[in-house]
């Protein structure tokens, strides 16, 4: 399973399980969130690492841009959002 189906279905068992949803915010508030955030989905059953979630959200990204007239010079300026981090807890 790739990271951002991953995602999905732990961002699913977020909005069912008021537990879960309370354990992954709280990774926020740490010294390093993104750390925390990837050990409390182990811990979870949910392989997801740090690089796992950049390479995802860099490849997430470039499906968006490419999708976009095809990528050119032509294409929308898009806002970067390729960070998944962050799009899995404004999902939340």
């Amino acid at each position: 399973m790739d990271t951002i189906s991953i995602l999905e279905e732990l961002r699913d068992r977020a909005k069912r399980e008021p537990e879960v949803r309370r354990q992954l915010l709280e990774t926020r508030n740490g010294e390093n969130p993104v750390s925390a955030f990837c050990r409390k989905c182990v811990e979870l059953g949910y392989p997801i690492y740090e690089m796992d979630l950049l390479q995802a959200g860099e490849e997430f990204y470039a499906s968006i841009k490419r999708s976009t007239n095809g990528g050119g010079e032509n294409s929308p300026v898009l806002e970067g959002e390729d960070d998944l981090y962050e799009l899995f807890f404004l999902e939340l």
